[in-house]
């Protein structure tokens, strides 16, 4: 049954309208008079997970039932923001415990913004008491738990619908419709990612008392438990392996997701990388601060390469990919795109779409990413139709699970010195034990990884 009745008159504005109506016809349009409004719990309220419901809150029709946070004051502000913004004016019950939050509320779509080692677990029960999941990325901080999760989407038959919002960014849905899929390309056997943004956080804050307002242990869970130093948010925790999987994983993620949308490709078929830290050796960080990864498929080879030092390659695209085709050349970025022809031709530019106008209430939210958020809205537009639709989201479990297992293998290439060959049949690396060993991360009691046979 669907939720919605659609009022055409209340069409969205602007050049996300025209990608909306296109891609999901009726689901293009603003859904109001809901016969039934989605009821949605957040686990984590820190900076991108409120963003995210938010911008779920801004396109469908949604009641928010619960929040759910380790940081009681981080909680308490995003439950005020919360009650401002949906349209009951109703408070959202608080938790501290996310399997309170799940078994104590019937909810249809449970949004994860949590830190990376966190999601699977989090995901994982979240469809199994029968919600509907939308989760940030990467998915998983090892191999294993994404292929837990792809099996724990499918067995209980639930949408989930992974934070790689460039599938859903306007400027570059574009691109690959005027220059990619319009063969302008050509044949193309070359990619170059890469990142240079200064995003290592790299102090020596010193240990200290963990606040009463914290659950530190909560927060840990089935990490490492790192002698507390300081508040874990937004970016001190992505300086440490423990909790991710460094630049690699939080955001080569973006840009081989997006190209492996465009160019419509699988697993890689080797993947190796080197890099470690050569510049940033003074703080506690061991993340790389320098990594170069190969990702090969037949007769194309998609190359990464980061540095949270020096300046970038190019300064108009310091985040980008670029794809190299016989016909001409396609760099890309979240803010925009250059097409250039090989000899003669029209060179071709686009934009990213910003919707000031139609969202005002964007110009107010604190650390917002206004050029992302048209590309969220949309991402969430696609996730309710693949929910009302029983269908597979553009950003299905899946594609996440690939984009991030290739991401992790690089670093497991980067750490053994040797390429990676996965097979995803058999769920393992070709003829490598002490890689193999590596596709799990041991868990700290008393929590038990999770298995693709036993989710």
């Amino acid at each position: 049954m669907n939720h919605f009745n659609i009022n055409r008159r209340q069409f969205l504005y602007g050049a996300t309208a025209s990608l909306a109506l296109s891609t999901f016809g009726a689901r293009g349009m603003d859904l109001i008079n809901p016969a039934k409004p989605f009821r949605v719990g957040l686990i984590g309220t820190g900076w991108y997970g409120k963003s995210d419901l938010f911008r779920l809150m801004q396109v469908a029709p949604v009641e928010v039932i619960a929040l759910c946070d380790v940081d009681k004051n981080q909680l308490s502000e995003a439950a005020k923001l919360v009650t401002q913004r949906q349209k009951s004016g109703k408070t959202p019950r608080l938790y501290g415990n996310y399997q309170k939050m799940l078994s104590e509320n019937q909810l249809d779509i449970v949004l994860i913004g949590t830190p990376d080692h966190w999601h699977s677990l989090q995901m994982i029960d979240a469809v199994k008491a029968g919600s509907h999941v939308y989760v940030q990325k990467p998915i998983s901080v090892d191999v294993m738990e994404g292929e837990a999760m792809v099996a724990a989407a499918r067995k209980y038959n639930k949408v989930v619908q992974v934070g790689t919002q460039r599938k859903s960014t306007p400027h570059l849905i574009e691109a690959k419709k005027k220059i990619v899929d319009a063969g302008l390309l050509g044949k193309i056997s070359h990619v170059e990612m890469c990142c240079y943004y200064h995003m290592k956080a790299n102090g020596n804050p010193p240990v200290q008392a963990v606040p009463d307002y914290l659950d530190y242990e909560m927060w840990t869970g089935p990490a490492p438990l790192r002698p507390y130093d300081g508040s874990p948010h937004v970016r001190w925790w992505r300086t440490f392996m423990e909790y991710g999987n460094g630049i690699m994983g939080d955001m080569c993620i973006h840009m081989f997701d997006t190209v492996r949308w465009m160019l419509k490709l699988g697993w890689p078929n080797k993947i190796s990388s080197t890099g470690g830290i050569y510049v940033q050796k003074e703080g506690k960080s061991n993340i790389a601060d320098t990594q170069s990864a190969i990702f090969e498929y037949d007769e194309l080879n998609c190359v990464w390469q980061h540095r949270s030092w020096g300046t970038p390659a190019d300064p108009e695209y310091p985040w980008s990919f670029t794809l190299f085709g016989e016909k001409g050349t396609l760099r890309a970025s979240t803010m925009s795109y250059d097409f250039t022809p090989e000899g003669k031709g029209e060179k071709i530019h686009g934009d990213c779409v910003f919707e000031k106008e139609k969202y005002p209430e964007d110009l107010k939210e604190d650390k917002i990413e206004l050029n992302a958020a048209p590309a969220t809205r949309l991402h969430m537009l696609d996730f309710i139709s693949a929910i009302d639709n029983s269908s597979r989201p553009v950003a299905d479990i899946q594609e996440g699970h690939i984009s991030t297992a290739s991401c992790i293998m690089a670093n497991l290439s980067m750490k053994t010195g040797r390429p990676i060959v996965y097979d995803p049949k058999k769920r393992e690396i070709v003829g490598d034990r002490e890689a193999n060993a590596l596709l799990s991360r041991p868990y700290r009691d008393p929590y038990k990884h999770p298995h693709h046979d036993k989710v």
